[in-house]
């Protein structure tokens, strides 16, 4: 099957119709046929993590936003966006925006900081979000705001968004060479690694004085905290063994609970993740070439690195459980190198590769990874991600998953840009805006990668007047 035999999801219009598809696709996805409505529907049920009673299912996830200030600080645009989020009617909120501890770790210039200046105006986000979600909801008080703390590493753009300045923690046979690292570029140092933890701690002090809930320790999609986890040729107290590669965690933990104890901890986690992708000569994606035992992927198996492995995804379930983490948000891999994998798409970034499968493969992959997460560690809260790309089956499929405890929480990211109010439409049993409904065109993740700001041009009324919807049509004519 060709990417251009893939079947668009809106065609796909009966219940019947989809499964035949997801089975000829041999995508092992499940989903109800009809949505349930009314107090005791599984998407509308509380959650109660420990005395805090969270009021639905419905989890809005963190995403990196690009229309902040130089200086880390939002706009009206990024007040827009959060507004969104409250209006949207979720009743968890992980993170809302990934927020660099400092600006080193900026992934681009535009990506909001904390530091002493920014925080009274992070704060007015999350004011300006519970507002919204007041006076669309009636209360407030079953919402759990979150805020995402990361250091991009290997993938920081601090000053030019054209220009990397990778912290990298090891030198990687292939995106080193993927994104020109020379072998003489330094690593970060296990002293600058120890003062950099006293950066995360000091925002997590912040965010707990500009009221949010818990704080989000980052793990994923190629970010520092993710590479930590693959830091197997490493040197050092950060490096080789498992206990050294989650050392960075367990001191983020225990500087966090000393200096800000009413903070909970949530982690959001590349449960696993595959050898880079790239642009094959039809423009499908093809996984690099690796000699050897690939020890590079985190939840991946070494002897076949597009095989996933969760024996060392469960040892970081058992550590956390061991330090009383219970907030987990599973996604997968990465955007930078296997986009696939991490957020499936039928039209790609004007600089991605065409998806190599049907990109419900995709999405099953990681809901079931999160289904056999959350049935091997039933005590902890877990959000899954991967969604966006199910359009009109998306409350289907998170409706089963809930309805038969394989998550507890069904997390929403690029569909917030377009259709914020899809969890209050399905919630109250309306139908579903058929023309707001995310399509994964992509133009959310080629607009910044552009330097453009974020949202969602083709779908948003506001971004389709925006002057860099002009400036998007004509870097994606250049592409074509």
């Amino acid at each position: 099957m060709t990417e251009h035999s893939y079947r668009r999801i809106a065609s796909l219009k009966r219940p019947a119709e989809f499964a035949q598809y997801l089975s000829e696709i041999g995508a092992n996805l499940n989903f109800d046929a009809e949505i349930e409505t009314g107090a005791d529907a599984p998407l509308a049920l509380p959650y109660l993590l420990g005395e805090i009673r969270i009021g639905n299912r419905f989890c809005i996830l963190p995403m990196e936003g690009w229309d902040g200030t130089e200086d880390g600080r939002p706009t009206d645009l990024t007040f827009r966006r959060w507004k969104h989020f409250g209006e949207s009617g979720a009743k968890l909120i992980w993170g809302g925006e990934a927020v660099a501890v400092r600006h080193d770790g900026r992934a681009n210039p535009n990506q909001l900081v904390s530091n002493d200046s920014t925080t009274g105006e992070i704060e007015n986000l999350r004011t300006t979000l519970v507002a919204a979600h007041r006076e669309k909801c009636g209360t407030d008080d079953d919402l759990l705001i979150g805020l995402q703390l990361t250091h991009s590493g290997r993938f920081s753009r601090p000053n030019d968004k054209k220009r990397l300045e990778p912290r990298i923690l090891y030198h990687h046979p292939i995106l080193d060479k993927k994104f020109g690292i020379g072998s003489d570029y330094p690593c970060i140092t296990d002293t600058e690694i120890d003062d950099l933890i006293g950066d995360y701690v000091r925002a997590a002090v912040r965010a707990e004085a500009a009221g949010f809930k818990f704080v989000d320790l980052k793990h994923c999609h190629g970010y520092l905290g993710h590479e930590f986890l693959s830091s197997r040729s490493r040197d050092g107290r950060y490096g080789g063994s498992f206990e050294n590669r989650t050392r960075f965690l367990r001191n983020l933990v225990d500087g966090v609970r000393r200096e800000a104890p009413s903070l909970l901890i949530g982690v959001r986690l590349s449960a696993f993740d595959m050898i880079p992708f790239r642009m094959g000569e039809d423009r499908r994606g093809v996984s690099e070439h690796f000699d050897g035992k690939y020890a590079f992927a985190f939840g991946a198996d070494a002897d076949n690195p597009q095989k996933i492995d969760l024996a060392e995804t469960c040892q970081f379930f058992d550590l956390l459980d061991e330090l009383n983490i219970r907030m987990v948000c599973v996604t997968a891999g990465s955007p930078y190198y296997n986009p696939h994998i991490q957020r499936p798409a039928l039209f790609p970034p004007s600089d991605g590769y065409q998806p190599p499968e049907d990109p419900l493969a995709g999405v099953a992959r990681q809901i079931g990874v999160t289904a056999e997460l959350k049935k091997r560690y039933p005590q902890m809260c877990v959000v899954g991600s991967g969604y966006s790309y199910l359009q009109e089956w998306l409350p289907n499929v998170g409706q089963y998953y809930v309805r038969n405890g394989l998550a507890d929480f069904i997390g929403l990211g690029r569909m917030v840009l377009s259709y914020p109010e899809m969890p209050l439409d399905v919630l109250n049993g309306r139908p579903l805006q058929n023309k707001r409904i995310c399509r994964t065109f992509s133009d959310c993740t080629t607009g910044p990668r552009n330097g453009l700001v974020s949202g969602c041009f083709p779908l948003d009324p506001f971004y389709r007047t925006h002057p860099d919807n002009e400036l998007l049509k004509k870097t994606k004519s250049k592409t074509d």
